[in-house]
């Protein structure tokens, strides 16, 4: 394509924005209301995975040694977990550091087992993937000098379905806001271009090719994508930053976080204006299609 076409698309794209203004805001309207729910159920979205990950990650085997095993006993015990495929880390506690954490959570009436500490000598096991858990318990509860593994059997399973469900469901809503988005705007644009029919139809009978009339509309897409995602990019990057500096301290002391700012931020700002773009094409490219044909 010459230059002095592309020049002239683009001229003919920001006069057709300023000859059809009312259209043109219906259009980026569109954009924005979806863009928006679209961000702002995303931002849910992501954090909520981001907090599910967290938690996953804390999910953990506590295996409690048998109080006869000796020092080499415990070593091959560490290595035959260590060897297990699914297994990430394996850490050692002393039945001592055990008792000192149990009396930093439940106060100095613990102190009084100090003298006869009854606790066991624990391993904590760490599995590659979370939900590789509770299998590789059962597995450890087998081994020699094991007395047994715990994970909080029964909570655990549920907590990794609930997860699994709610990312699900999340993922269908979002698809399903993108659908509904793209059905939305190209029903909108269609509007607009149906009421610039009859331009299209002298411009085909003068002889202009498809291309040399989808372009400007094509182009017209791509300025909607851009104006419509203005604002739900403001409001998303404005409400996130409040939203983080509100919650993050607060959530902090609950070993609970919720995702940075930067770079969280500028990368669902490339998302939305992306989105906007390719939504602003595309319901450009479905609406002009039926008129071309005359």
């Amino acid at each position: 394509m010459k230059a002095r076409t592309v020049r002239r698309h683009l001229r003919e794209s920001f006069k057709s924005l300023g000859r059809n203004g009312w259209m043109m805001f219906a259009s980026a309207s569109a954009v924005t209301i979806t863009l928006l729910l679209v961000g702002v159920f995303f931002v849910i979205m992501m954090n909520m995975n981001k907090i599910a990950s967290d938690i996953e990650k804390d999910v953990e085997v506590r295996v409690h040694i048998d109080l006869t095993a000796k020092q080499q006993d415990q070593d091959a015990l560490k290595n035959r977990i260590e060897n297990l495929s699914q297994v990430k880390s394996v850490e050692f506690s002393s039945k001592e550091h055990e008792l000192q954490n149990l009396i930093n959570s439940m106060g100095n009436d613990m102190k009084l087992f100090e003298q006869n500490n009854p606790l066991y000598d624990v391993f904590i096991v760490k599995t590659k993937k979370p939900t590789d858990t509770p299998a590789v318990a059962k597995q450890i509860e087998s081994f020699s000098h094991v007395e047994s593994a715990k994970y909080g059997e029964g909570k655990v399973e549920k907590l990794f379905n609930v997860l699994k469900i709610s990312r699900n469901v999340g993922l269908v809503l979002v698809i399903g806001l993108l659908f509904t988005a793209m059905f939305l705007i190209s029903n909108t644009i269609k509007i607009t271009i149906f009421a610039r029919r009859k331009e299209i139809e002298i411009m085909k009978l003068v002889g202009a090719t498809n291309w040399f009339i989808r372009w400007p509309f094509l182009m017209e897409g791509l300025w909607l994508g851009i104006i419509g995602s203005i604002l739900p990019i403001l409001i998303i990057t404005f409400g996130y930053y409040y939203m983080h500096s509100f919650l993050a301290p607060k959530l902090q002391s609950n070993m609970i976080q919720i995702l940075d700012f930067n770079p969280f931020v500028f990368e669902i700002t490339g998302v939305l204006l992306l989105m906007g773009i390719l939504i602003g094409i595309w319901g450009s490219t479905m609406s002009i299609r039926r008129f071309l044909k005359i």
